[in-house]
């Protein structure tokens, strides 16, 4: 009998270069735009911010954050960011519930009332980051110019190239972007190679990681000390923590659609967000001043002195910086997710460290972000990048991999943390 052979599937054909060579310009020129409207942004909103928490309160005698001040800020937030989505052309976009990395296309005349919506909420303190609006406008404002003068480039690669630019210049690094785009493709058919696909997107997204490191210069390592070889207890301590971790975002994201319909019920912009504002101020006034904004410089701020706050006080700001998180993205402030959600994932790792001093604050940290971003974005490359950057040391690496598989299992085929224009959550 003659023996049967498998073959392999034949491999798809390359595109030659000449076909690659005409998506360079375009790539870069949107990278370099992409990068340049994020950093805009995000400066002005810092500056406002340091106004709003410094000289303003000090001129009014009050003090910088305290309960008066975090109560009458929240709440002004709250108002004027209503105020921009009821009166500004566009409403400053659909509704944030429903927005994640994978941004639609938006009218010209949305962009500059989300634009300003996001600058007044990343300066008033709301616990939301840049990411989701930033990608709605440079999408919005790719694939306006880019039909426009560029009329021969495909309309589809717009969205493409300004959600892998405006990924690179969040991070600072392109390799975020190469992540999100190669996971997207993954349940798609593609033609050609998945490196011809991603040529043109990891271009865009590696000048708009250039641009924002030469104008901003971001970092995210937060200087914890490195781990050295791990231990069998390591990896026991990483499948623990970031299990924990998932179970704990996973949470709020059942609890998401309940608290958004809730919101909803108020009807209009000038209460959903004033009241808001309102309870985000008295979480703030739970958990203090490092509850407050993005999250970013916070977790900073925490991982310099990861002795200084008890275990206890830990999880208090875990718990309410995630509850903010879900108010905030539930009564229509316009802002991402993915910020906030690594400021509770690293007061969760450091309450590890506190609770159990042999847990290393660098696993800590990076497991509980991973299984805390796993649960919120259901990104399982942007959790792995994530939580391997904040630490920068090789040891954890193989550590979250392992760590990740039973956070996986938690967390596939449950909701993630965004809800459809009907208001069901998206799986």
């Amino acid at each position: 009998m003659a023996q049967e052979t498998t073959q392999a599937p034949p491999s798809a054909p390359a595109a030659p270069a000449r076909a690659l060579l005409p998506f360079i310009l375009p790539a870069v020129v949107v990278g370099v735009a992409a990068s340049l409207v994020f950093v805009g942004v995000s400066t002005a909103a810092e500056r406002l911010q340091r106004v709003l928490w410094g000289p303003l309160p000090d001129a009014l005698g009050v003090g910088r954050y305290s309960v008066l001040w975090t109560f009458a800020m929240l709440t002004a937030t709250g108002v004027v960011v209503g105020l921009v989505v009821w009166k500004v052309p566009g409403h400053a976009g659909p509704d944030p519930a429903t927005l994640g990395l994978d941004a639609q296309v938006l009218p010209p005349a949305v962009l500059p009332g989300l634009v300003l919506a996001t600058g007044l909420m990343l300066a008033g303190g709301p616990s939301l980051g840049p990411e989701n609006p930033a990608i709605a406008v440079n999408v919005g404002l790719a694939a306006w110019l880019g039909g426009r003068f560029l009329r021969r480039t495909p309309g589809t690669l717009w969205p493409v190239l300004a959600e892998a630019a405006t990924i690179g210049a969040l991070f600072g690094t392109p390799v975020a972007a190469a992540l999100v785009i190669s996971e997207a493709l993954a349940g798609r058919p593609m033609r050609g190679r998945l490196w011809d696909n991603l040529f043109a997107p990891l271009t865009a997204g590696a000048c708009g990681a250039i641009t924002t490191t030469l104008v901003a210069r971001p970092t995210f390592d937060l200087g914890l000390p490195p781990m050295g070889h791990p231990r069998a207890g390591d990896v026991l301590a990483a499948l623990v923590i970031a299990s924990a971790a998932a179970a704990l975002g996973l949470c709020a994201v059942y609890a998401f659609p309940y608290l958004h319909a809730a919101f909803r019920r108020l009807r209009h912009p000038m209460l959903m967000l004033p009241v808001g504002g309102l309870v985000l101020a008295a979480l703030a006034a739970l958990g203090g001043r490092l509850t407050l904004f993005k999250g970013l410089s916070e977790i900073g701020e925490l991982a310099r002195d990861p002795q200084g706050w008890s275990a206890g006080q830990f999880m208090t700001m875990t718990v309410v910086k995630l509850a903010a998180l879900l108010v905030a993205a539930s009564c229509g402030f316009r802002g991402g997710r993915i910020f906030p959600a690594v400021f509770v994932g690293t007061a969760l790792g450091l309450a590890a460290h506190a609770l159990v001093p042999a847990v290393h604050p660098s696993l800590g940290v990076a497991t509980a972000v991973l299984g805390m971003l796993l649960a919120i974005t259901r990104q399982g490359w942007v959790s792995l990048f994530t939580a391997a950057v904040l630490v920068a040391s090789p040891a954890v690496i193989a550590l979250l991999c392992i760590a990740s598989l039973p956070a996986w299992l938690l967390v596939t085929g449950r909701p993630q943390m965004q809800l459809r224009a009907d208001g069901t959550p998206v799986r």
